[in-house]
């Protein structure tokens, strides 16, 4: 049923199909078809405008029209055909077939939640995965991502987990894993990012992992700025890592 409400609209003649936008859009309503990004089915569109912020020409907006009911039902039943897709692309890619093509972006964007390994861990390893969700940069993971509503975040720098063997037993178990370089990434973007994370998820509380060196201490500065700017009082933690791989500090304030 068609009501008047609010959806995105995109001007076509501003949008170069970047695709910046649809790793956003937590109901993958937005996809690149003919180089342009579209909205594919105004149902799947909550209008919420997760999307505004990330397109560098300001080809999105929202406006108020008449449109179709967004209905969460036909999104679940929509994010799982992407994710059956994606499953159905990997075998043709292993079997030399060459890559197939990806109608809504890189797969590495697309949303998944699942359940930690425990037990059956591969040999090599010797451990367990504490990894619940995909994706994990930074850059990809959308403030409206629904394993961010109510988690115990841990924001890592992307050295740690190699630096630190204990990474997913003693700091990634029970927490929702972010990772970035607050030296070689952008730091404002960043900044923005995680302002809109901490003004719209609801977190509870925030763990931080830097190295010991210089350059990632950049990190506190990112989540100390987006704090403010969000006006949001939450638990915030620490974590330094040496280079030679063990837990230095950890320092927790509120």
């Amino acid at each position: 049923m068609k009501v008047k409400r609010k959806i995105i609209h995109i001007d076509e003649e501003l949008c170069d199909g970047c695709g910046n936008c649809v790793p956003s859009c937590a109901e993958g309503s937005l996809q690149i078809v003919d180089g342009k990004a579209k909205v594919i089915a105004d149902n799947l569109c909550d209008g919420l405008g997760a999307c505004l912020g990330e397109c560098p020409q300001g080809a999105l907006q929202i406006v108020e029209r008449e449109a179709d009911e967004f209905d969460e039902e036909a999104v679940e039943v929509h994010l799982a055909k992407m994710a059956e897709e994606e499953a159905d692309q990997v075998p043709a890619q292993a079997h030399g077939h060459g890559p197939a093509e990806i109608p809504c972006g890189c797969p590495s964007t697309q949303m998944k939640t699942f359940q930690p390994i425990h037990g059956n861990a591969p040999r090599a390893t010797g451990g367990a995965s504490a990894l619940t969700h995909w994706p994990i940069q930074v850059h990809l993971v959308p403030p409206t991502a629904p394993f961010l509503k109510g988690a115990d975040l841990l924001i890592a720098a992307d050295c740690t987990p190699f630096a630190y063997p204990d990474f997913h037993e003693v700091l990634l178990k029970d927490r929702v894993l972010m990772v970035g370089c607050p030296k070689l990434d952008d730091a404002q973007a960043y900044i923005d990012k995680f302002t809109a994370i901490f003004s719209q998820a609801g977190v509870r509380s925030i763990t931080t992992v830097m190295m010991e060196v210089p350059c990632c201490s950049g990190l506190s500065v990112i989540i100390r700025r987006a704090l403010e700017n969000a006006k949001a009082n939450i638990p915030l933690e620490e974590v330094i890592i040496s280079t030679r791989g063990s837990l230095l500090e950890d320092r927790k304030s509120s």
